[in-house]
């Protein structure tokens, strides 16, 4: 797909014809052990996609009266396909190895997006974030390891690297210090505004997901973390949200999310390696096409617009579903001891004292981050399998 004017000639399936079963809704998942680990990357990403979507148009019915008919119809599609996406995680997942899977998704999509992001700020602050996210990974890997007894790597088949990133008690900034500057939508590339859709997207999800997985843990310091990781999820929301020009019309924001699902549906498709969940993709970018090409006609009937004004120019390769070990690697020898102060990004020493003071305060009565992966290094099997080879 090299640009998304020239895909507008494809309608995709008409909205009417976008029907779904309850049968199929909650089919057959996918094996947490068997299926490959970007298949479950993909759905995760896909869910948060759509998820986002349906905020998204619910706010823009919220503002306005003549498009509440067209996207409560459009919003009822994406209702279903983001059950059947988020259907296929199998029950045999615990909550924090689907916690660990959230962590793979935020890591290799957001290195991924940063490898072939053509702004150097916004490249930059998936940089930073990354480095958050993989420090998270971490400690909930030996959440997993020292409450469930099991290895993270099930998970996350040797993809994505279990060591400390940017340390997580040192991620709480005051709010001011998580606000970036937005690209402008008049100068922006296409792609620019669609990596910003979807990894806000992926972030508010992770977000919601802790928010409500957190409560149901009996185990004090695991409830912490997540409230813990939580914050800083929404720390994310807020950062990646504000990388978006807030001059957008409405419209352009709905135009730019369509196009987001259908480039992500379009990855998606191409790499998948499960012959029944690549029919499903090549099926919802299809929905999808249908949903874009609405949007354009309301978008010309409204703005008195051509689409392509927004969805004119090229389009970078395919978001990569494959390890970035190398890349997150680089970034974390070269930036972890990168900080923000305002918009800018500062070394650690420059700090400002608004953040300092912040976190002291939510780190006073102890910090489970720390706790609950002190001492812990990752090694195969987790570390019950250690302690037999000692004995």
């Amino acid at each position: 797909m090299d640009n998304l004017t020239g895909i507008l000639d494809n309608k995709g399936t008409p909205l009417d014809k976008q029907k779904f079963t309850w049968k199929e809704m909650a089919g057959k998942p996918i094996s947490k052990l068997d299926d490959d680990a970007f298949t479950r990357v993909r759905i995760i990403l896909m869910n948060g996609v759509e998820t986002d979507a349906l905020r998204l148009k619910h706010g823009i019915a919220r503002i306005t009266g003549q498009l509440r008919g067209p996207l409560a119809e459009i919003r009822r599609v994406e209702q279903h396909q983001a059950t059947m996406i988020n259907w296929l995680i199998s029950a045999d997942h615990s909550p924090l190895e689907t916690t660990v899977a959230y962590e793979q998704v935020a890591i290799e999509v957001t290195a991924a997006v940063a490898q072939t992001e053509p702004d150097p700020y916004q490249a930059q602050t998936y940089r930073f974030g990354l480095l958050e996210d993989f420090d998270h990974l971490y400690r909930y890997s030996a959440m997993l390891d020292r409450l469930e007894g099991k290895d993270a790597n099930n998970i996350l088949q040797g993809y994505t690297d279990i060591v400390p990133g940017r340390q997580t008690s040192e991620h709480h900034r005051h709010p001011d210090n998580d606000l970036r500057e937005s690209y402008e939508k008049e100068e922006a590339a296409l792609i620019t505004k669609i990596h910003c859709a979807m990894i806000t997207a992926a972030e508010f999800q992770t977000h919601d997901y802790y928010q409500n997985i957190g409560p149901l843990f009996a185990d004090p310091l695991a409830r912490q973390l997540y409230a813990e990781i939580a914050s800083v999820e929404e720390q994310h929301v807020t950062q990646y949200g504000s990388l978006a020009d807030p001059q957008e019309s409405f419209m352009e924001k709905w135009l730019v999310h369509e196009a987001m699902e259908v480039y992500a549906y379009a990855s998606c498709a191409e790499q998948e390696t499960n012959p029944r969940i690549k029919a499903m993709w090549e099926r919802f970018l299809d929905y999808e096409l249908g949903h874009l090409n609405l949007a354009c006609e309301h978008f010309k009937n409204i703005e008195r617009r051509d689409p392509a004004e927004i969805l004119g120019g090229p389009l970078p390769k395919m978001i990569e579903f494959k390890s970035q070990r190398d890349f997150v690697r680089q970034v974390l020898a070269a930036e972890v001891n990168l900080r923000s102060n305002g918009t800018q990004y500062v070394d650690k020493s420059q700090e400002p004292q608004n953040s300092l003071d912040y976190r002291a305060q939510l780190n006073s009565e102890g910090i489970a981050s720390n706790i609950v992966s002190a001492g812990y290094q990752w090694a195969p099997g987790g570390e019950l399998m250690g302690m037999r080879k000692v004995s």
